[in-house]
């Protein structure tokens, strides 16, 4: 397989959440493509399940579909040196008002490698407890929580209720683990 070689690159927007890149590339020295990238920060999404094994979702206004999401928790990685796991205990106190004792990784994927470098690490929250509420803004101050069995997530899931990458992603990995053990 030929890899492109980068012959330029511009940033033609660079706004506060996404920068677009644009490069120039080719394969043979000749002739000559472009290709646009969104260049975002990494994220997290977090599967936070407590000992009666029900699953924390909340639901948000999320612009880009002009809707209300029901998902599971989730944030960017916008703190500079700060792990992914402790980007993901953060976003659920911030979001969720809750803690939890133990975190563990179930998988990172591409959100759209064909387009974004976003990466999602997506975690399993155990041991949780309510926490003082977060002071949210913007459309986070409006962020609605509820309990649902695993078993109703995971149905929703499939009957397409839960239609968000992140969510659908984590609840299958979570659901997976959970039945295994």
């Amino acid at each position: 397989m030929i890899i492109p070689k980068i012959l330029e690159t511009s940033y033609p927007y660079k706004g506060k959440i996404v920068t677009i890149r644009k490069d120039k590339l080719t394969r043979d020295g000749e002739k000559t493509f472009v290709r646009e990238t969104a260049a975002v920060a990494d994220s997290v999404a977090i599967v936070a399940v407590d000992d009666r094994n029900r699953v924390l979702l909340i639901r948000q206004y999320r612009h880009p579909v002009g809707e209300p999401v029901w998902e599971i928790p989730a944030g960017r990685m916008d703190i500079e040196d700060e792990k992914p796991e402790q980007t993901a205990l953060r976003e659920l106190q911030e979001e969720t008002d809750t803690s939890a004792e133990k975190i563990q990784y179930l998988t990172v994927f591409g959100n759209s490698v064909g387009w974004t470098t976003e990466k999602t690490y997506v975690f399993l929250a155990r041991g949780l407890k309510g926490v003082p509420e977060y002071d949210r803004q913007n459309e986070e101050a409006d962020i609605e929580k509820k309990w649902i069995s695993m078993s109703e997530a995971l149905d929703m899931v499939r009957s397409g209720q839960l239609n968000d990458a992140k969510t659908i992603i984590g609840l299958l990995l979570a659901g997976e683990y959970i039945v295994r053990k």
